[in-house]
């Protein structure tokens, strides 16, 4: 009997409880007793629904407080000394410290001396999702410091539940990690984790645990010899504690490590048959005999409908080489679902036929089992025909196709991504129109999205409040905005984009051929979650759609205010793509639709225009040999948007939490006038890309982390500013935070600014 699983459940609930539980706690409005109460409820219900949905073996241990690799940190031991407790023993407000920081005034909660920054935080491989990286130092010990996985097992158990506890991979763990302090080989620090991996599959063991999942998705990735090496002695050590073990790889094919997984001395193996169907059916004849084999055939990264017809001709390939050692999973965690397509209310029965979120995709999963075990039953035959219907629907519907859009893509040219002149010629003329000092100083975009700006917004979408009254509420804010930026002394302002709910969802809306889910949300990071739009058809833009509130704007004052858009890979790369035709057509798509946005912003009389391309490094492939075809059309896709303009016209991008020294050459192709960047939790180390390529243009540094409460200091950021300095000419050099402000408190906000101007200021001084 094939057998059906999950490698993971969405944590945030239904509605959002986690989310909402963690900012209560976070406020003291909920105390640690009732946040692990929210936890249980959480854990219990979706452990239920799983198991309602057909799935036989329930994930423990995908739940999270913020983030699974902090998680997971925790349990190793692997606590910074700026965070270490004074007690020893690892608390809540531990892991929230390592997430959030802590201001001196609040170090009593979580860090052992005063102020404290936050980890590092990057993406987890090519998705939205931000994990914190884990800080090694030469001396690092491990030990067993965190129950919760043992804890959650309980629980499960304690509810009736069958269950496969879920523990990232150590050479995984080690890869994701960095090293601070001395230089050394993290590879090296494998013999001592291991002896901690040993203990948690002894302590599940004892739980009466039968399988552990142990994800190890770096084997998706160009590995060097050394770490190929290590994953063999690694596991041939772990091969002698109790329990059967399966690896889980998942985001892309194995290629060339296919041989080192499928050989490691474990009981099973999960593959992405999504991202990498050409794993199949190679992985069949590399197999030895005694593994189970588990096949990811239902996209946990999107919320397509699964062609079931297709997939089960697939399974049952694998049935006949594999019998019962054939286990059905989606490709990957459902982390990155939303949770219930059974929510959406107002999507039209045709869009919604097409859908499936992590609760539909885990019936999805136990249809699929079904039609191997039992063919001939009824309802699957029933499900697959309706299957084949709403397949042919999709293909066939007019909302998809749109001949208007497709001649304006044939027609592009190489032109059409070139500016007129070069950098060099530009700046003078830019910098002779604009007038900034040194070091100007500017934002993101976002300032902070009050109550009132969200229920303004939610009253306007409800019909409550008629579009004057709107309009009024939006220009209050956008007032006020401008008048702290003016008393602040910022050279450059934006308007804050209080009129925008989400820096995807807000062009989305404007756009043909996007649609809307109420109830899609997908964790980001911690409390933080999107909810991505779903692209159906063929894009374009119907008319302006940022014009009129930023032309209100810069009527308010006499200085510069930055057009605010977001980029087309940005718009692709968080929104729920098609996958019927490639990303790079979808892009494009975008990006004529962004430009004709940035057109008229210069016609109106924008002088500098800021295209946000946070996501341009997310959408690297996992393996180098692909990564010059995106880095192509995702440079190509960025100037398409952008290159339209006069040479005066000064074009900004921003990109955020990602490694960029590896395709920086790549961003210089982009040519954007300013980028701005993320560098503030990793102490400027991106900077280092600067040392080896003499990047051509402008660039602002983000100067403090505003992912975190805490408000660093002017002297704090003179520090960050001087390292920057020492890599890039003062006159190319600008200030800014490394992000947008949207989530932060008014009263945060403007503390950090004023401490970010007088560091300008000083650096005028000094290095001017």
């Amino acid at each position: 009997m094939a057998l059906s699983h999950s490698l993971g459940f969405p944590r945030i609930g239904r509605d959002r409880e986690l989310k909402k539980a963690l900012e209560a706690y976070w406020k003291g409005e909920l105390d640690e007793a009732g946040l692990q109460a929210v936890g249980r409820r959480l854990r219990a219900a979706h452990w239920q629904v799983q198991k309602d949905a057909g799935i036989d073996l329930l994930p423990v241990g995908d739940f999270a407080w913020y983030d699974h690799v902090l998680t997971h940190s925790l349990t190793f031991g692997v606590i910074p000394e700026r965070f270490r407790p004074k007690s020893g023993q690892p608390t809540l407000d531990t892991l929230f410290a390592m997430a959030r920081g802590v201001s001196a005034n609040k170090s009593s909660q979580g860090a052992c001396c005063g102020s404290a920054h936050a980890q590092e935080m990057t993406k987890w491989f090519d998705t939205n999702y931000h994990y914190l990286v884990p800080e090694f130092s030469a001396d690092q010990q491990f030990q067993l410091s965190w129950e919760q996985l043992f804890e959650e097992v309980a629980e499960a158990h304690s509810l009736g539940h069958r269950v496969k506890p879920v523990i990232i991979g150590p050479l995984t763990y080690l890869w994701l990690g960095k090293t601070k302090g001395a230089a050394f080989d993290r590879l090296d620090l494998l013999e001592r984790l291991l002896p901690v991996y040993g203990e948690i599959l002894q302590r599940l063991a004892t739980q009466g645990v039968e399988w552990v999942q142990i994800d190890e998705p770096i084997l998706a990735l160009d590995l060097p010899q050394d770490w190929k090496n290590a994953f063999e002695r690694g596991y041939n050590i772990l091969q002698r504690e109790p329990g059967k073990k399966l690896i889980a790889t998942y985001f892309g094919g194995l290629e060339d490590n296919l041989g080192l997984a499928a050989s490691l001395p474990v009981d099973g193996l999960h593959i992405d048959l999504v991202r990498a169907p050409e794993q199949f059916p190679t992985i069949l004849d590399r197999l030895p005999a005694y593994k189970v084999l588990s096949l990811g055939v239902v996209d946990g990264r999107n919320i397509w409908r699964t062609d079931l017809q297709r997939t089960l001709a697939i399974l049952q390939q694998a049935q006949e080489r594999l019998g019962e050692r054939l286990w059905v999973a989606p490709s990957c965690s459902l982390l990155h679902s939303p949770v219930d397509l059974e929510r959406e209310d107002q999507l039209g029965d045709e869009l919604k036929s097409w859908l499936a979120f992590a609760v539909q995709k885990c019936k999805e999963v136990a249809l699929l089992t079904t039609a191997l075990n039992a063919p001939h039953n009824a309802n699957v035959q029933a499900a697959l025909t309706q299957s084949e219907a709403i397949q042919a629907s999709r293909t066939q519907s007019p909302r998809i196709h749109k001949p208007a859009v497709q001649a304006r893509l044939a027609a592009i040219t190489a032109a059409d991504s070139q500016r007129q002149s070069a950098f060099a010629q530009r700046i003078e003329q830019q910098r002779a129109r604009l007038q900034l000092p040194v070091f100007p100083t500017t934002t993101i975009g976002s300032f902070p999205q009050t109550a009132a700006i969200r229920l303004a917004r939610q009253s306007f979408k409800a019909g409550k409040l008629s579009l004057a009254d709107y309009t009024e509420a939006m220009h209050n804010e956008i007032r006020h905005a401008v008048e702290v930026q003016e008393n602040l002394g910022l050279d450059v302002l934006v308007h804050g984009e209080a009129e925008r709910n989400d820096m995807v969802e807000y062009f989305a809306e404007q756009l043909d051929g996007y649609a809307f889910t109420r109830f899609g949300w997908v964790q980001s990071y911690g409390s933080r979650c999107v909810k991505p739009a779903v692209i159906v058809g063929d894009l374009s833009r119907p008319q302006a759609m940022t014009v009129e509130w930023i032309r209100y704007a810069q009527g308010l004052s006499r200085k510069v205010l930055k057009g605010m858009l977001t980029g087309p890979v940005t718009m692709l790369m968080w929104s729920f793509p098609r996958d019927d035709i490639s990303r790079e057509q979808q892009a494009r798509q975008l990006a004529l639709a962004i430009r004709d946005e940035v057109l008229d912003l210069e016609a109106a009389g924008i002088k500098i225009i800021q295209i946000d391309e946070a996501a341009f490094r997310e959408g690297l492939p996992l393996r180098q040999a692909q990564w010059q075809g995106y880095l192509n059309w995702a440079s190509e896709a960025f100037g398409l948007c952008a290159a339209g303009v006069r040479d005066e016209t000064q074009i900004h991008t921003h990109m955020c939490y990602s490694e960029f020294n590896d395709v920086i050459e790549s961003i210089a192709a982009m040519d954007a006038d300013v980028i701005t960047i993320e560098t503030s939790r990793s102490d400027m180390q991106l900077l280092q890309a600067f040392e080896a390529f003499d990047y051509p243009n402008d660039i602002g540094p983000g100067v403090y982390d505003i992912h975190s409460p805490r408000v660093p200091d002017t002297a704090e950021m003179v520090k960050l500013l001087r390292k920057a300095a020492q890599r890039i000419p003062v006159e190319r050099l600008w200030v800014n935070p490394d992000c947008g402000l949207k989530t932060r408190a008014w009263s945060e906000t403007e503390a950090a600014l004023i401490n970010m101007v007088a560091a300008a200021r000083q650096l005028r001084t000094e290095l001017a």
